[in-house]
């Protein structure tokens, strides 16, 4: 299986920019791979296909505020983004430009309230950086660091909680875990109401999951490692809607990977937490979920691959095109996709 054979074209226009006023004000797309058929609805009509029993996975990570600008003892500026905490105070970064930061390296940010010293050279740009600093790291963070927006908006976002989801509460990702974004505390009552259960799984996003692939054959790729946690609670929920015969509809690619690395071979959930690189592409037997809800992905990349063995690569990209020709927004302040078979059902109705 080639890589190119999940590239399609995308105007630069439909790049979604910034987020709506309203979040679940965004277009939904409903995919149902058992007839291949399309439905377009609104964000708001997802609870439509929902019912009583079934569970809405989400993930509750939040998103450091992990670009950085500093200078060097000459004067010199950088721009350092946080990817990976090591240990205590020592974090796996990428460093722009990368060649003015060699061992030992001491880097100032915010005056002096915030150091970093270089302890070791990356590949690509990357650097191991140890920061002093007197207080709290994630109080200084909030106060010096920026929202670490995709490169393919080009935008300043004048409310950085716009990439925070309304549940988000678990310190840690590089990037948002943008399918919940459409999500608004009263949709979420709305759901509990109809007897949907909302539970939260935590999955810390890298920025690996962006990075481009670059073998020819999906085969040869190798997933970044990032870390994973279940409750006791959410296992005995999940277990419990999968004994029923309800479904599990995990928000976002990021639960997905999380429950699909969970489930194991024997469908069972239980507590627990690890380093997750599961690479999901078409031939991928899911055993974790039943239905994904997703926004639109950049050609080639991985989550593409992941979707496409949801939905079946050839419907998958057929769904985009018409995506395209609908005037659909597409990437993290885009609209929204639901993949669930059977969904034509309800259109029936």
């Amino acid at each position: 299986m080639n890589v190119d054979d999940f590239n399609f074209s995308l105007p630069d226009e439909l790049i979604a920019q910034t987020p709506l006023k309203q979040r679940d004000a965004s277009r939904l797309m409903v995919l149902d791979p058992e007839v291949e058929k399309i439905h377009h609805e609104s964000f708001r009509s997802i609870l439509d296909y929902l019912e009583s029993g079934d569970c809405l996975v989400l993930n509750d990570t939040r998103v450091l505020p992990a670009r950085l600008y500093g200078e060097k003892e000459t004067g010199g500026q950088v721009e350092v983004l946080l990817l990976k905490q090591e240990e205590t105070d020592t974090w796996e970064t990428l460093i722009k430009p990368a060649k003015r930061v060699t061992l030992g390296t001491v880097i100032y940010f915010g005056g002096n309230k915030l150091q970093a010293e270089c302890t070791e050279l990356l590949e690509h740009g990357g650097r191991m950086l140890r920061f002093t600093y007197k207080g709290v790291f994630l109080e200084i963070l909030e106060e010096l660091g920026e929202m670490p927006l995709p490169p393919y908006i080009k935008e300043k976002l004048s409310d950085q909680e716009r990439y925070q989801t309304v549940y988000a509460k678990q310190e840690g990702s590089a990037a948002a875990p943008t399918a919940g974004l459409h999500f608004t505390e009263e949709l979420l009552s709305e759901a509990k109401t109809k007897g949907v259960h909302v539970t939260t799984i935590t999955l810390h996003v890298g920025l690996g999951t962006f990075r481009p692939v670059h073998v020819e054959n999906v085969e040869d790729h190798h997933m970044h490692a990032e870390f994973y946690q279940i409750s006791e609670g959410t296992a005995l929920l999940l277990n419990e809607t999968r004994e029923k015969g309800n479904k599990i509809v995990a928000v976002g690619t990021t639960s997905a990977r999380t429950l699909e690395t969970a489930a194991g071979r024997d469908n069972y959930f239980s507590k627990e937490s690890g380093w997750t690189d599961i690479f999901i592409y078409p031939g991928y037997p899911f055993r974790g979920i039943d239905a994904l809800l997703t926004n639109f992905h950049l050609p080639k990349s991985t989550l593409v691959m992941l979707v496409s063995a949801m939905a079946g690569r050839e419907f998958l990209l057929s769904a985009y095109e018409e995506a395209v020709h609908q005037r659909y927004r597409f990437f993290s302040f885009g609209d929204a996709m639901l993949i669930m078979k059977g969904s034509h059902r309800k259109w029936q109705q």
